[in-house]
């Protein structure tokens, strides 16, 4: 019988998890399904481009998957059940349910529970495409630069700080401001936060820092010290958080959901369960958890892979290392902020910046579309080479490593 692994959820790291197994391991003695709520990939890492107006492609799962053996269910995981290895979905046809013997938990997170008043009501998010759509026709039916025609980006982490030079460089017309409830780039460098206060400067953009929200309305956003901000449409980027279904499940998780895992990615309390992505709570090599990063996702997904591999095959398990070494923050399509990262966490002093980090960025974000749209690169011929056990083709190297450095998830 096949050894049954299903991945939940087709995003960055899901499906750059689902495609590398079906290189590496062989479909006569392995079953791959993948489940996702959508039939497109979502390159969530370009929602604010997105958001902003510039056209993303969504390549279509059963165009990315073709070739690969994998089986693809497009449907909402509603319930995984680890004692009895099911999960229940629901689908346009009412669901049902899969067994697995290995399961790939990756559904990612989605936009913080938005518990100032007003805000789930008039904000916008860009967490998904749907919700980046909608941002996308607000600021399209806005005017100039008069009281409909302002722009409010609440949060100034790497989500928030993208989001507002890219509306900012993309619609000249629109006034952008930026909420931040500490200082500005709080998180760089010295040089680096510079930097990111001449390009805010340069794109027209006003920031407001050590400001916090205390309520959003239609055509306003209110702050704790009295400021009302006339907004035609706020966006709101305050935070990401996971779905509740990895705790109700009973799987050892975080205070905010994410799954405990130990250094292979594998569930600490269910052993046939691993988590990847920003679902998963990881220890890096330095002692510290990985954040709910792009940049952890590529290494967390690659470990994840080597140890369902190594397991399966009776083979050692490589280890990756776990290591979160920069960040590479866009600032609009002609400059950028690329920030290293020292071992405990801390930026370090060394930066760089301009138009070259913009196209860096650029590249990676197309190598990393590439890498995930194209799963059967380096597909070698289906060999055997283990006897009374799961059988492996060989490494496809490039391909790995390529998607490797390419993947990482959601700003």
């Amino acid at each position: 019988m096949k050894h049954r692994i299903v991945v939940l959820g087709a995003g960055y790291a899901g499906a750059y998890v689902a495609g590398t197994l079906a290189r590496r391991l062989s479909p006569a003695d392995t079953e791959i399904t993948v489940v996702n709520a959508v039939p497109d990939f979502v390159q969530r890492m370009r929602l604010h481009q997105l958001a902003a107006g510039r056209d993303v492609e969504a390549p279509k799962l059963v165009d990315v998957f073709a070739g690969t053996g994998i089986r693809l269910r497009v449907a909402r995981v509603t319930v995984v059940d680890p004692e009895r290895q099911t999960v229940a979905v629901a689908d346009a046809d009412g669901g049902g349910e899969l067994g697995y013997d290995t399961l790939v938990y990756a559904l990612g997170s989605h936009g913080a529970a938005r518990a100032v008043p007003g805000a789930a009501e008039h904000a916008f998010d860009i967490a998904a495409r749907p919700s980046a759509l909608r941002l996308r026709k607000r600021l399209d039916s806005l005017g100039g630069r008069g009281e409909g025609g302002r722009v409010v980006v609440v949060g100034d982490g790497l989500t928030g700080i993208e989001t507002a030079t890219e509306i900012a460089e993309s619609r000249p017309g629109l006034s952008v401001a930026l909420v931040a409830r500490g200082e500005l780039g709080a998180r760089l460098s010295a040089g680096a936060r510079s930097h990111l206060r001449q390009a805010c400067d340069r794109l027209g953009i006003t920031v407001l820092e050590h400001t916090s929200v205390e309520a959003v309305e239609a055509t306003r956003v209110l702050c704790a010290d009295g400021t009302a901000l006339a907004s035609g449409a706020t966006v709101w980027t305050a935070g990401f958080a996971v779905t509740p279904i990895a705790a109700v499940a009973g799987l050892e998780v975080t205070g905010n959901g994410r799954i405990v895992v130990d250094r292979t990615m594998r569930s600490v309390s269910h052993p046939n369960v691993y988590a990847v992505g920003d679902s998963a709570y990881a220890i890096g090599d330095n002692g510290r958890p990985l954040p709910m990063s792009c940049a952890s996702a590529g290494l967390i997904g690659r470990q994840a892979v080597e140890a369902i591999v190594g397991r399966l095959t009776g083979r050692a398990i490589a280890n990756t290392r776990l290591i979160y070494t920069l960040n590479h923050i866009s600032l609009g399509r002609r400059d950028g902020i690329l920030q290293m990262i020292g071992d405990e966490g801390q930026a370090k002093p060394k930066y760089l910046s301009g138009r070259k980090v913009a196209r860096v960025k650029a590249g990676i974000l197309a190598m990393s579309l590439w890498a995930t749209s194209h799963p059967t690169f380096g597909m070698p011929g289906r060999k055997r080479h283990l006897a009374g056990g799961p059988r492996t083709r060989p490494t496809a190297t490039v391909a790995d490593t390529a998607a490797q450095q390419a993947t990482h998830p959601t700003p």
